[in-house]
């Protein structure tokens, strides 16, 4: 078989990086098939039962615009300057996530998104199938067989590399675990959530500040809500699985009602729905999957939730499956050898993975614990001001991986120097004007080294 003949890939999952991967293979000669389970969003609306709200950062949108899609996703998406805290006495205080309204990230409708990334798609010259779910694979043989949605009709597909684009319960990874020890773990937070509305105002405008991420950190538990372009807001209501208050003493409506009337005083009148609403929405797990291989040689890879579920504590889900499509692209048009391409890829993007997991993790407990703490907040307010100080060697975390995209295990290792530095420069002070600002800066330099800024 030439070259040419094999630059066909198949990929499972027309989800958001099903899409995106489809299009920006596309547009380097490749053809390809995407095979869905479910029906196409775009005529028969989008059920997904899945977040509605997707916080998109300079990653996600740098992959936006290598596949031309930037324009149409931001003129519906909704800009976040910073987290708005709610604070148990009903006061407020936006905590900005960037410099100025130049670092700021967006708040996008999943299933707007995955429409817009379909259309492009189909317009790139992308083979949809939707009603195909991946049954069984036959690797040796290179076919995969899809059944339709009532499991009556069975269609066998040749292929020459298969991508798993299919989220956290991926049928292909199931399949390729019956061929290669993955290494694959899970591990379940012990926390799930709900989601609930607050719906516009009477007069059809937001009710509270638009462009924010609105936070009502309680200790081991919280609320947040995103803004919506329809000026509605998904909140989410995460709380442990035991213990009180937790999914085990909150049960029904007068249960959170109850909840909320001690812990979130002030979101009451914003939900007029709030009993209806944990009532009739499910209950979410939240869950981190691990795995030490993505892919099986040549014959199928692995790539976004499929190979690296996280917690959605950093807003990264998405723009790191957006991240891992702009590199497999890169991967396999560099390398004609699929399976030297796929190891590549893996190389690449496992170690940032695990890093991006670990900083989701350790987000919410930031999220739900420490961002109305007094030695959080003063560090904090030090992390500003070096930053500004040394913008070439001191820069926010959370800053390094939104805005900037350096490699997740960069942002994570120089994260963990930085607030060490942070820690000991604080110690002993209530405020910051007693620093020694000269051996403060003097610290910095010796300690560290310029970063890898983007272009």
């Amino acid at each position: 078989m030439s070259h040419d003949a094999s630059r066909h890939i198949t990929i499972i999952g027309a989800g958001l990086a099903g899409a995106l991967l489809a299009t920006l293979l596309v547009q380097r000669g490749w053809r390809v098939d995407v095979y869905e389970k479910r029906g196409d969003p775009r005529v028969h609306g989008y059920g997904g039962g899945r977040s509605i709200n997707l916080a998109l950062a300079e990653r996600g949108l740098h992959a936006l615009r290598q596949a031309g899609g930037d324009d149409e996703v931001m003129a519906r998406a909704v800009m976040m300057r910073g987290r708005m805290v709610h604070f148990l006495d009903g006061r407020t205080d936006l905590q900005r996530y960037g410099r100025d309204d130049s670092e700021v990230i967006w708040s996008v409708n999943r299933g707007e998104l995955n429409i817009t990334l379909l259309n492009l798609a189909e317009q790139a010259g992308v083979r949809l199938h939707f009603y195909r779910s991946l049954d069984h694979v036959d690797f040796d043989g290179q076919v995969a067989t899809f059944a339709d949605e009532g499991g009556y009709d069975r269609v066998a597909v040749r292929f020459d590399a298969l991508v798993g684009a299919d989220g956290a319960g991926s049928a292909l990874r199931a399949a390729m675990r019956g061929q290669l020890e993955l290494g694959e773990r899970t591990e379940f937070l012990g926390h799930s959530y709900k989601e609930l509305e607050i719906p516009p105002a009477a007069d059809g405008s937001f009710r509270i500040e638009p462009n924010a991420l609105h936070i009502w950190p309680r200790g081991r538990y919280m609320c947040i809500a995103l803004p919506n372009d329809e000026q509605t807001f998904t909140v989410t209501l995460f709380l442990p699985n035991e213990g009180d208050p937790s999914f085990a003493t909150v049960r029904n409506g007068a249960d959170v009602r109850a909840l909320f009337e001690r812990d979130f005083a002030d979101a009451i009148p914003l939900i007029p729905a709030l009993e209806t609403d944990f009532e009739r929405n499910p209950t979410g797990l939240l869950a981190t999957l691990y795995l030490d291989r993505w892919h099986l040689d040549g014959r199928a890879v692995l790539l976004g939730d499929a190979a690296h579920a996280m917690v959605p504590f950093h807003g990264q889900g998405m723009n790191c499956a957006f991240e891992d499509c702009v590199a497999l692209a890169e991967h396999l048009d560099r390398t004609p050898d699929r399976a030297a391409a796929f190891a590549a890829f893996q190389a690449e993007r496992l170690p940032n993975a695990r890093a991006i997991q670990q900083m989701a993790l350790e987000n919410y407990l930031e999220m739900r614990d420490r961002v109305d703490d007094h030695d959080y907040l003063l560090q904090r307010a030090l992390e500003l001001q070096l930053a500004q100080r040394h913008p070439d060697r001191f820069m926010p975390r959370y800053s390094m991986v939104t805005f900037q995209r350096m490699p997740y295990a960069t942002a994570l290792d120089r994260g963990q120097r930085q607030r060490a530095l942070l820690v000991e420069l604080t110690a002993g002070h209530d405020t910051l004007d007693t620093l020694d600002w000269d051996a403060v800066d003097a610290t910095v330099r010796a300690r560290l080294e310029p970063l890898p800024l983007d272009a």
